[in-house]
């Protein structure tokens, strides 16, 4: 595992699971909250994650889309808040059994069926943290983005692919869907972008996207 600082307020939590791929656990140390995006692969991953963290402040985890490489380790806050798009909570608890049949060998430590308890449709605002969370679909239909407005740092989930070499990610809804996401990023004032699996990109892999799309 690798620990890196994003700016003044932000670490990267990043797993190396070769050949397979690596995860990116994306950790915000707001003035009220801790923003936890992403939960990764059960309560092994969310261990150094929880070590991190400021204690005085309440957790806010955030489901970025209802894969189960971004879910495992709800079970670790179920005491807390954790945010989805509404469709993300509905497909997790009808795909949660088949996920687990399919992926269990990827399992890191203890998995709890935790499903998201606020969810929303459009957008999602936390004032004294300056965290907008917007909904954004591409790689699926029920992808949200996070946005540091403070730092200009942005969370797109898996809506950038995994790796440089192909940074067009599988894209599950319609295309036109994804373009507008990407369109909206362009929009967005940001710098630095994290998204589930790759490395820390800036704001012109966003034309990159869209010139190869």
């Amino acid at each position: 595992m690798k620990i890196q600082k994003v700016k003044n307020r932000g670490f990267l939590f990043t797993f190396y699971n070769s050949p397979d791929w690596d995860l990116n656990i994306h950790l915000i140390m707001g003035r009220k909250y801790n923003y936890i995006i992403d939960t990764g692969l059960g309560s092994l991953c969310m261990a150094p994650i929880i070590e991190h963290i400021d204690d005085n402040k309440p957790v806010v985890v955030i489901n970025t889309h209802y894969h189960w490489d971004h879910i495992w380790g709800n079970g670790e806050f179920k005491d807390s808040i954790i945010i989805s798009h509404r469709l993300c909570r509905e497909i997790i608890e009808l795909q949660w059994d088949d996920m687990i049949e399919k992926n269990k060998h990827y399992c890191h430590g203890n998995i709890e069926k935790c499903l998201p308890n606020l969810v929303f449709e459009k957008e999602l605002y936390f004032p004294d943290d300056k965290i907008r969370i917007i909904y954004t679909p591409g790689h699926t239909i029920d992808c949200i983005s996070i946005i540091d407005e403070e730092e200009k740092v942005i969370n797109v989930g898996d809506n950038i692919g995994d790796t440089i070499e192909e940074i067009v990610p599988d894209v599950d809804c319609e295309e036109k869907l994804y373009i507008d996401t990407l369109l909206k990023y362009k929009e967005i004032d940001f710098d630095t972008c994290i998204s589930g699996h790759n490395v820390i990109l800036d704001k012109k892999v966003v034309d990159k996207i869209l010139r190869m799309l």
